[in-house]
């Protein structure tokens, strides 16, 4: 009986490996590469354009922002998900036959994004030429994206071209971390009320008129930064144009 338990156990782990393998950070085969990283609002193919003056131009992007953070209301994430311990692994996992589901999910508060909540600045810094940006990962069953007690981070910067142009930023959660305590995510069924975590980025004196080619990556202690294959893994680019009028 324990032979068949521990091939259980072997056969569910090589389940999970082919999916996400945290030894050799492959994704079905494939290394880092496979971070995805998307952002809200939803702009023209990647280009956030908008002139502070004209409420329409951003009024669109306000409604997309709205419409994505109603799920991480604070009333919502309260009643549905569990206020877990930061920065560990929130592992959840079977034993032997019996499958631990439904698996539960950490709260992600809408307030954790301070200024680019929605809630203290309903208008997310448009109306005033600061703009909110919020990045997400892709969901991937069973990734551990850090190591050693540390959450990876995203930093974002101008293109080299535009390296005068970009101003100040800040990064909401504090230091732009996606918390290792949403992570292992183990898949829409297993884990029904999963909220993914979220990075904001808020531009406070970007300059106007002007085209801004942006950059943000994620950072990870399980990133290979020296391999040429991942050398754009965890990365998003798009164009900012701030006109004031």
């Amino acid at each position: 009986m324990s032979g068949s338990k521990d091939e259980d156990r072997k056969g569910s782990e090589d389940w999970r490996e082919s999916f996400w393998n945290p030894r050799t950070h492959e994704l079905m085969g494939r290394t880092a590469s496979s971070w995805g990283m998307m952002i809200r609002p939803k702009g023209d193919q990647l280009e956030i354009t908008f002139s502070v003056s004209d409420t329409e131009s951003w009024d669109g992007f306000v409604h997309n922002l709205n419409s994505f953070l109603s799920p991480y209301n604070d009333s919502y994430q309260v009643q549905t998900n569990d206020n877990c311990p930061p920065d560990q692994y929130f592992i959840q996992e079977d034993s032997g036959e019996v499958r631990n589901n439904p698996k539960r999910s950490c709260q992600f508060n809408r307030t954790m994004l301070d200024d680019c909540s929605g809630i203290s600045d309903r208008f997310y810094g448009y109306n005033r030429g600061q703009p909110c940006i919020l990045i997400k990962l892709n969901r991937v069953i069973g990734m551990l994206p850090g190591k050693d007690g540390q959450s990876p981070y995203v930093t974002c910067g101008a293109k080299r071209e535009d390296g005068d142009k970009i101003g100040p930023l800040a990064y909401y959660p504090p230091n732009g971390t996606f918390n290792l305590m949403y992570y292992p995510y183990y898949g829409k069924r297993a884990q029904v009320n999963y909220t993914q975590p979220l990075v904001a980025i808020k531009f406070l004196n970007a300059s106007l008129n002007t085209d801004i080619n942006v950059e943000c990556k994620v950072n990870s202690n399980t990133l290979d930064t020296g391999s040429e294959r991942d050398r754009f893994a965890g990365r998003v680019s798009f164009k900012l144009r701030i006109n004031d009028k």
